[in-house]
Order: structure tokens, then C-alpha cells, then sequence
């Protein structure tokens, strides 16, 4: 009689997840977030029973969020005698979450995640480790489905948790996520570990914690097999994210290239892509930016994309500092896409040395003066950065300063002046370089916007009798 097949231990399975979706590296240190809660704990004695066979070394860490008072200066006394009774070095810090929460103006949840994470990194840094495990379960990753629906998500939501999640610096494991929270608790329970319980898991304040206890539950009164649904449309979504990924790979540096801390997008060819590809490039993008999309909604992609019609101009703030704007013929997300602008910053009004050289910031100005005689009128070329002038219709009393307000410009070739923010919209000059722009001006009117056009009642012509050459060069 054939013998029947023995189901694989905890430990197998755990390990044939790690290697099969490469979450740690031989020879590596692993930092191993523990609560105290039945997940970690069973996380972190899975681990040390595997850290032989995986070459890594551990390193655990707990922090006291100030949250629960005594329970939570009991939870870090019992992960500190845990570690030590498994060898295992440990870090056990506390910070003050409703403090940082009352800086940030976000909920107790959000602070309480972002304080986390800012530990385990700086932890990681200092033990030389360059990812952390967390104990996250399959039903945190259906917890987390359901709540990305509830939040209004868009596809990427609906993969809920994956194995492998890069934060930052950080890279964030979840070795247990083929793991119910139930078998955690069976295995704790065989091994005699005796994880804390945190009562807050039962309060219904947190979003998490009504789906846990509330959502869940209706929806297997309707659907028995609710769990699986929303493990099969994960999987599908994550199928659809693979094809979109690949795409983006190929459409980036066509349609899409990063200039430091900037994403621009060429607007044309944004613009004939369908929406599918439109969202996951905006995606993409800001997750290029900010290193992942934490804080990125659905409702912040569709804002961007209802702006994209726009006229140059526009500006969106979204979460983690970026900007997006509208200039001609190209979007850009990014801090400050004024840093793109081939003109620094001027920030004050500065007299010219006429002739000879002036510098500010980011400049050296030369200015030089020519007889008439000596030079072809039809032989002086204005460029982007280098103008001549009628001296005697300029004056030697010249500054340098950005636009102001009520500003005018008589471009050359034009027979009347016009205001100079309407030149700036026919010259296409892009928004946000608008008043990084040098302006030169005599005691009468503007002469000159560098990098565009002099103004028409200074040009050279054959009456002149002497010749002022500008030239602009970035210091």
C-alpha cells in the first residue's frame, strides 16, 4: 500500500517562499520586525530555524509607539527576553507617535506607520542591513485588498501586500505571506511561545480592524469562498501590472526621461497613449520620485489626469512635495521643476558694469563698447545669450532684474510695445522659468529678455554711432 504524501511543515513552505521570490541574499543581515504579536514572534522562530540554512544572521528590532503605556513596556520586556533566549541581538527603542502625529497633522495610524519604518530603517542602517522582515499574514494581504478597495484604489491596490516592497533605502520582506493568521497562532501555540495580545487589535477605530472583524465576516455570509475571490483578483491585477511594467519599460526614454530630482514628459506623445498606459506612467513616475507610492491615491492620478488638458500653467500639489505642471509641450513632476530651468535664480536688482564685467548669481556679464565704423550692422547677430545695442539709445545706467508686475516689451520687429507676461505666452517660455528669466533694462524701459529678443527701439541701425555688446555666460 503506497504511503500517502506528507504535507510540507511550517518551516518548508516559509523557506520554499523565501527562495522562491528571492527575499534574502546569503551572507546578508536581516533585520526581523518583532512586535510581540503571535505573527512575528512566529516570524522570528521560523527565521532563527532557518538561518543556517539560508546564511543570514538576525538582528531584531521592536519599538514602543508610547501608545498603550504599561501593556507596551510589557510587549518590548518579552521581545527582549525572547531574543535573548534565541540568541539573537535585538534594538528596543520607543518614540512618541502622538507627538509626531500632532506635527504632521495625519491620523494616529498613518504617524504610527511612518515612525515605525523611519526606526526599522535607521536600525538597519546601524546593524548594516539593507532589508527587514515583517510578520504580515495571506489575511493582512486580504485585509489590505479590501481596504485599498474601500480607499477607492486602482489596479496596483488590488495586489494588496507583496513579497518584496522597496521603501526608500529600505527593502520590506514578508516571508509569512502564504501564512494564515491562524497556522501563527497553531505554531506558537505548539512551541509554547506564549505572543503577547494587543487589545488595541480589538478596538473598531481603525479602518483595519472593522474590516477584520466586521467586513470580512458580511461578505462571507455572502460569498463563502470570499477569500479565494479576492486572492484570484490580486493575482489577476498583478498579471495586468506585469504586462503594464513591461510596456512602461519600453515607452520610458521615449516618451518619458528623468532629469534629477524631475520626470518629464513629453506631452504630445503622452497624449496619444491610452489611459491605461497614461495612469501607470503617472504611476511610475512619481514612484521613480518619492521611491514608492505610500501616499499616492487614485483620486491624485485622476486629478492629473483631468489637468492634463489644461493650458500651460497649471500646477497640481501631490503628497510627499511634488509638483505637477503644464508648461508647452511637456508635463514635468517633480520638487521644483523651476530647477530645470536654464536660468538660476536671480533674487535681487543688480547695476551693470558698462563697460567691463558684472557677476550675479549664476552669471558673468560682459559689456563691451564698439565704434560704429569698425562693425557691419548687417555682421551683428543677436543670439540666445549674446544682444547689441544703440549706446546712446540705451544709456550706460543698466540693470538686471526679473519681470514685475506692469512690465511692457516692444519685441523686435513688433511697431508697439505689449505686455511683457503676454510676450512670455506667445514666446512659449515655459511657466515656471518665467521669473527666473534676466531682464535688462535701462531708466526707461526693458532693452532686453535674454535668452528671446531685444527691444525694437534699441536695435542697431546705420545711424548708430556706437555699438553696446551684452553677453551673458552662466558663472
Amino acid at each position: 500500500m503506497a504511503k500517502k504524501n506528507r504535507q510540507p511543515t511550517l518551516e518548508q513552505r516559509v523557506l520554499h517562499f523565501i527562495h522562491e521570490h528571492h527575499l534574502v541574499s546569503s551572507q546578508e543581515k536581516l533585520l526581523v520586525a518583532v512586535s510581540g504579536g503571535q505573527d512575528s514572534v512566529c516570524l522570528l522562530h521560523i527565521l532563527v530555524k532557518l538561518q543556517e540554512e539560508l546564511e543570514i544572521r538576525l538582528h531584531v528590532a521592536h519599538l514602543n509607539h508610547q501608545l498603550r503605556g504599561a501593556e507596551a513596556e510589557a510587549d518590548a520586556r518579552y521581545v527582549s527576553q525572547l531574543a535573548r533566549q534565541l540568541g539573537i541581538p535585538a534594538t528596543i527603542e520607543q518614540r512618541n507617535v502622538r507627538s509626531y502625529q500632532a506635527q504632521q497633522h495625519i491620523s494616529l495610524e498613518e504617524a504610527a506607520r511612518e515612525v515605525r519604518y523611519t526606526f526599522l530603517a535607521e536600525v538597519a542602517k546601524s546593524v548594516g542591513a539593507d532589508r527587514v522582515a515583517v510578520g504580515h499574514t495571506i489575511d493582512d494581504h486580504i485585509e489590505t485588498i479590501l481596504m485599498h478597495l474601500i480607499r477607492g484604489t486602482g489596479t496596483r491596490g488590488l495586489r494588496g501586500l507583496q513579497p518584496k516592497q522597496n521603501r526608500n533605502s529600505l527593502t520590506i520582506v514578508r516571508p509569512l505571506l502564504p501564512v494564515s493568521r491562524q497556522e501563527t497562532a497553531d505554531y506558537c501555540h505548539h512551541h509554547q511561545l506564549m505572543p503577547r495580545v494587543d487589545a488595541s487589535n480589538l478596538s473598531l477605530s481603525p479602518l483595519r480592524n472593522r474590516i477584520r472583524h466586521q467586513l470580512l465576516p458580511l461578505l462571507h455570509s455572502y460569498n463563502p469562498g470570499v477569500h479565494e475571490a479576492l486572492l484570484r483578483a490580486a493575482r489577476i491585477a498583478s498579471d495586468d501590472l506585469a504586462f503594464l511594467d513591461k510596456e512602461i519599460g519600453q515607452l520610458w526614454g521615449k516618451v518619458a526621461c528623468q532629469v534629477e530630482n524631475t520626470v518629464i514628459l513629453d506631452k504630445g506623445r503622452f497624449l496619444g497613449l491610452p489611459s491605461a498606459l497614461k495612469r501607470h506612467l503617472l504611476r511610475t513616475s512619481i514612484e521613480r520620485l518619492l521611491g514608492n507610492l505610500m501616499d499616492i491615491e487614485t483620486r491624485h492620478i485622476e486629478e492629473i489626469m483631468d489637468a492634463l488638458t489644461k493650458p500651460a500653467g497649471k500646477r497640481l500639489s501631490l503628497p510627499g512635495g511634488l509638483i505637477f505642471s503644464i508648461e508647452y509641450g511637456k508635463y514635468l513632476i517633480g520638487t521644483d521643476p523651476a530647477a530645470l530651468s536654464p536660468f538660476p535664480s536671480l533674487g535681487a536688482e543688480f547695476q551693470l558694469k558698462i563697460p567691463g564685467e558684472t557677476l550675479i548669481p549664476g552669471w558673468r556679464i560682459e559689456a563691451s563698447i564698439t565704434d560704429r565704423s569698425v562693425v557691419k550692422v548687417k555682421g551683428l547677430r543677436n543670439d540666445l545669450f549674446t544682444a547689441y545695442f544703440d549706446l546712446d539709445k540705451t544709456g550706460d545706467k543698466l540693470i538686471v532684474r526679473s519681470r514685475q508686475p506692469g512690465d511692457r516689451f516692444q519685441p523686435l520687429g513688433l511697431s508697439q510695445p505689449k505686455k511683457l507676461g503676454e510676450f512670455m505666452i506667445d514666446a512659449k517660455i515655459p511657466h515656471a522659468w518665467r521669473e527666473r528669466v534676466p531682464i535688462v533694462c535701462s531708466l526707461q524701459h526693458i532693452l532686453w529678455v535674454v535668452g528671446w529678443h531685444i527691444d525694437e527701439r534699441v536695435k542697431v541701425t546705420e545711424s548708430t554711432k556706437q555699438v553696446l555688446c551684452l553677453k551673458f555666460e552662466r558663472g
